[in-house]
Parts: C-alpha cells; structure tokens; sequence
C-alpha cells in the first residue's frame, strides 16, 4: 500500500502539518527553519515492511521511528530509530552507532552506507516477529532482536535508560523525523506482515 501524504498528521496532531513539511504529489520534505513537528503515520503497525526512498541535504540527518507509542512526550522516547544521515559532514557520523542506517545510539551498521547529498536512496526497514531489518541501497546493513539481551542492556546504559517505555510496544505509529533539515521522503509504501 502506498502512503502518500494523506496518511500522515502532525505528532500529537490531526492535520497534515503544512507549516512545517512541505508536500506535493511526489514527496514530503523538511521545511528548514519551521517548528520540527515530525510525521507520524495514521495507522499503527507492529510487523511491517517499509520501503521509502530519503534524500537529505550536505550534513543532513533524520531518521525513521517505529512501533511508536503518542503517549510520550518526544517519538524518540518511545520508538526505537533507523538513522538517516550524512555520514561525511555530520558531526554524528563519527560514532558507529549515530552512523547512517544504524539503530540510533544502540547498534552499528555492519558495513558504511554513503549518501549522495540531494540524490535520492532507497531504503527499507523490515520488523516481523521481533526480528528488525535496516536495508539501503538495496543491502541489508543491520539485523538485529528487540528481546536480544545484549540490546536491552545497551538501552539500559544508554540515553533511553530513562524512558521505561522505549522499544516496549508490539505495534505503533511510524514517524519520519523532522530534524531541521530539508529531509526529503519519497515513494514510501507498506506491507503489513501477519
């Protein structure tokens, strides 16, 4: 199924969110400068697959949340993120697990991904039975358990320590992180699984 704009509102909001994202009949991008109000998808998924294609500007960053819960307060304190970003200028490039495609702050890509600043790459994140995927650019980066003990103690030692409730939810919205930068999504479609 294909997710155009329609499908997408305001975190902790009903409307589309036109003062902050810019949207036509081909994608939706990251207005630079407006309030960073990201997009959550209307519906909910628990296992999924998402393809889209994301275009980001010289030392961009963004990032695609899943299973997000809107009871918290930020979509980061509750979905775990795939991280989109500009490994060559971004100042987060330097850590492995800030890196592109990586599962933010926890886990490292196996192998680098560069982006071509203004081109377009596609990408998927794959979720079923506990299992996620991060592929870009056709290869699959990352695979990892959300029950892997190993990854719930990075949690524990992590920024997320704090959040009782990050990377806990079986379903939730999918958010496309509003950054600051002129973040572009594309062709974004879904596959429920189960």
């Amino acid at each position: 199924m294909m997710l155009d704009a329609t499908q997408w509102r305001a975190w902790h909001g009903d409307e589309f969110p036109d003062r902050s994202w810019y949207r036509d009949d081909e994608q939706m991008c990251a207005i630079i400068g407006a309030p960073r109000v990201d997009l959550a998808s209307r519906e909910q998924y628990g296992d999924f697959i998402l393809r889209f294609e994301y275009a980001l500007p010289v030392g961009g960053n963004s990032g695609v949340l899943y299973r997000v819960d809107e009871a918290a307060e930020l979509s980061w304190h509750s979905g775990p993120e795939m991280q989109l970003l500009d490994d060559e200028v971004h100042p987060d490039g330097k850590q492995p697990t800030t890196r592109n495609g990586s599962l933010y702050g926890l886990l490292a890509t196996e192998q680098a991904t560069q982006i071509e600043p203004g081109s377009f790459m596609e990408a998927a994140l794959v979720v079923r039975d506990g299992v996620v995927e991060h592929w870009l650019d056709n290869r699959m980066v990352l695979g990892y358990r959300l029950d892997d003990p190993s990854l719930r103690m990075q949690i524990e030692t992590s920024k997320f320590a704090e959040l009782p409730n990050f990377a806990q939810s079986p379903a939730g919205h999918i958010v496309l992180q509003h950054h600051g930068e002129a973040v572009r999504f594309r062709r974004l479609s879904i596959e429920p699984l189960g």
